[in-house]
């Protein structure tokens, strides 16, 4: 597989961003006024396929809050990991189309889970439509503690020489993914580890169980900045906000190894056009917020206000670009 290959395909969510510029997005916002043919009549229901902890919780209860007050109703974050993602996905899926449960789902479930699982039980674009962007993240790769590296170069070094294992938050998550990728980009071998979610994985790597992990800084933060694991590099073109000491894999030595990840918000795919209109226009006026805007870089991720079909293209591109990394590197799933 060629190794250019992650920076290219799983960089299309920055692309958009880098292209497009939030000057002309903001300019193209409605106001929610626009968009008054519908209002919920009782709580909101945001179910999130990971356990609470990582970038798809942070994402969820990010706009959680904004939400109700734009919406008028309590929005509630149900986080229901389990079958990789899609306990959580197939609920949200077979929930009424009527705007009051929707779901936050990451790309690597959205795009990935049906390429690898027969099981899967959904199409991404069949049984969803778009609602609005949550956030976009780069991520941070991070090494355990008690290993005597202290860059990328120097883990690079050791693992090849090593049996090292890599962690992700589920088989196939974008994770598994970009430690399959990783591993082939710098020519060693790593066993894979899953877990349940971002949160266990990150304390085994703390714990110095797990070599390594890829993962959104949102998820790592306190770790990195209480010394629990080392980061390495940003698998970005460039720094994080919030981390703005950690080079990127370009300046630690390994050009061309981009990792970034998507998180948005969907509904079943009956839903009614004025209530994606309603929840759109939401999304892009949180995305406007100066203090969900500093709360999203100060979790290393970016927030940035889609239109329903840029969103759409957005997500057809990157479900069949996933899918021929999948494919490629032969990750299945039973």
């Amino acid at each position: 597989m060629d190794q250019a290959l992650p920076g290219r395909v799983l960089t299309g969510a920055a692309a958009t961003l880098s292209r497009r510029g939030l000057l002309g997005a903001a300019l193209a916002l409605p106001t929610l006024a626009r968009a008054q043919g519908w209002s919920p009549s009782r709580p909101i229901t945001i179910l999130v396929p990971n356990p609470p902890g990582g970038g798809s919780d942070f994402a969820a209860r990010l706009f959680s809050d904004g939400l109700a007050r734009l919406l008028g109703q309590p929005v509630v974050v149900e986080n229901r990991p389990g079958a990789n993602g899609n306990l959580a996905i197939q609920a949200a899926m077979r929930a009424a189309p009527d705007g009051h449960t929707i779901l936050l789902n990451y790309s690597g479930y959205h795009a990935g889970n049906p390429v690898m699982m027969p099981q899967a039980g959904f199409d991404p674009l069949r049984d969803f439509v778009t609602l609005g962007m949550g956030t976009m993240a780069p991520h941070v790769i991070l090494a355990a503690p008690n290993l005597p590296v202290n860059d990328l170069a120097g883990f690079i070094a050791l693992a090849r020489r090593s049996s090292f294992h890599y962690a992700s938050a589920g088989p196939g998550s974008i994770q598994h993914i970009a430690g399959v990728l990783f591993s082939r980009a710098i020519g060693a071998e790593m066993v894979h580890v899953p877990y349940r979610g971002a949160a266990p994985a990150l304390q085994d790597v703390a714990g110095g169980r797990v070599e390594m992990f890829i993962t959104t800084p949102s998820s790592a933060i306190g770790l990195i900045e209480a010394g629990r694991v080392k980061a390495l590099a940003m698998a970005s073109a460039r720094r994080s906000e919030a981390l703005p000491d950690v080079p990127t894999t370009a300046e630690a030595g390994l050009p061309g190894f981009t990792i970034d990840a998507w998180f948005a918000f969907f509904a079943p795919a009956a839903t009614p056009p004025a209530i994606r209109e309603r929840y759109n226009a939401a999304f892009r006026e949180l995305a406007q917020d100066p203090a969900v805007v500093q709360r999203a870089r100060a979790g290393g991720a970016v927030v940035v206000p889609m239109t329903l079909a840029e969103l759409d293209a957005l997500v057809a591109r990157e479900v069949r670009e996933l899918a021929e990394v999948i494919r490629s590197a032969g990750i299945r799933l039973e």
